[in-house]
């Protein structure tokens, strides 16, 4: 079955139903159009000339979350979250991307200008947002065009992560040098959760491994991808592909303590470069050294040996999120937990594979409705478990989640697991 064949894609559903108990719009609105089934059925009409894409067409294809539940239960094994990322390219071309998409993708075009822009929002964000330091969140004081009071969100730090650290970091006593690692950060824990990364290096220290931390990296390309916005996607996928073949033979592995990126960069670039087969064989080629973080440091590192022998025991109770473009794009669940739990309580929520709602920047802009209605769930569920402390590896979902746990006056502080395994560690 061709990938991005419309018809072919729509003749295969067998119209089981199965997909829509797990549909995470389709929870929301109840409606046959929007569960995934409905989404293959209109895709396939529109590939036969049979529907206009017209505004109808464009919202019904754009409430799609990319959550991927469907994909993890469909008996088909049917791509809905590839061939609505494709749709999104005809309408990006055909109704053009709002002024804000375009010039937030600008700046992830131009790491410069961007860290220009961070911190001038450093300096004057107190102005126009109340800061939570102990929940990494922030409210506005007054609405914007695009961005309402009513939610917390996240803020810039003093210094990106990448302009704190040199680009090499090389253990002292060389005769322990385990091996050499290279950090791709992604944007949000770059500029905001900067906490990530800093808790990433530390971990690397105390496993006695070299560190590179590649300065031209760009932006995955992800919030591109989900908007249909392929030509920012081209440039950015294409640079990274170019940087990364520099270096990557000197490094044992590239690790991400971001889901969507390490998904973005492991799977969607591949997806992407469906139809440019040089390209999509590079992409292939760099990803069998790249990894979401837990899952490198868990199976080829002695870390969860290290932090069982550190002898801490916490006593806040964590319950664990599974971000969609972890558990169900790149199988990676144990890993986290099995880190985590040799020094701290795990309590699982009722349905940690439930998506939180983020659901990229279109979900969270003009369609933020959705996005509170989905995250609602979660933050229900975190609430009853009782935790102190929710955590995923994803600052998409601490975005999001966050947010649902103000809104729900939820008193849970939201960490990435590479942040708690770090203050394990500490002496």
């Amino acid at each position: 079955m061709k990938k991005f064949d419309y018809t072919a894609i729509s003749d295969d559903c067998v119209k089981c139903g199965k997909c829509k108990p797990v549909c995470t719009i389709f929870n929301i609105n109840q409606d046959e159009a929007t569960s995934p089934r409905g989404f293959i059925d209109l895709l396939g009409a529109y590939k036969r000339d049979e529907l206009e894409l017209d505004e109808n067409a464009k919202n019904i294809f754009e409430s799609c979350f990319l959550c991927t539940n469907c994909v993890e239960v469909c008996p088909n094994d049917l791509p809905t979250d590839m061939i609505i990322e494709q749709v999104r390219a005809d309408i990006a071309k055909k109704y053009g991307i709002a002024w804000y998409k375009r010039l937030f993708f600008f700046l992830l075009r131009h790491r410069k200008i961007m860290d220009f822009m961070s911190k001038l929002g450093y300096m004057f964000q107190t102005c126009g947002i109340k800061i939570d330091e102990e929940k990494q969140s922030a409210t506005p004081r007054f609405s914007l065009p695009i961005i309402k009071k009513d939610r917390a969100l996240p803020f810039a730090d003093s210094k990106s992560f990448l302009n704190k650290y040199p680009e090499n970091i090389r253990v002292k006593e060389q005769s322990n040098k385990k091996g050499r690692v290279a950090i791709f950060i992604g944007c949000m824990s770059n500029y905001t959760y900067t906490n990530t990364g800093d808790s990433l290096v530390k971990i690397l220290k105390k496993l006695d491994l070299d560190i590179f931390i590649p300065k031209k990296q760009l932006c995955c390309s992800a919030p591109a991808y989900f908007t249909g916005a392929f030509d920012t996607v081209d440039y950015l996928t294409k640079k990274n592909i170019t940087y990364f073949e520099e270096w990557i033979d000197e490094v044992d592995a590239v690790i991400i303590p971001e889901a969507t990126c390490s998904a973005m960069i492991n799977k969607d670039w591949e997806h992407y470069l469906h139809d440019q087969p040089d390209w999509k064989e590079r992409a292939i080629n760099l990803s069998k050294k790249i990894f979401l973080a837990t899952k490198w440091l868990e199976n080829n590192t002695e870390l969860k040996n290290l932090l069982a022998k550190s002898g801490k025991k916490f006593d806040q109770m964590v319950t664990y999120h599974d971000p969609c473009h972890a558990k169900k794009m790149q199988g990676v669940w144990k890993e986290p937990r099995e880190l985590l739990k040799q020094n701290y309580v795990l309590k699982e929520m009722s349905d940690s594979n439930r998506c939180c709602g983020f659901g990229g920047v279109t979900m969270q802009t003009e369609k933020f409705s959705f996005a509170k209605a989905a995250g609602a769930p979660k933050a229900a569920m975190i609430r009853d478990t009782k935790a102190q402390i929710v955590s995923a590896e994803c600052s998409a979902c601490r975005m999001q989640i966050t947010d649902s746990l103000w809104r729900a006056d939820v008193d849970v502080v939201f960490k990435n697991p590479i942040e708690l395994i770090a203050e394990a560690l500490e002496d």
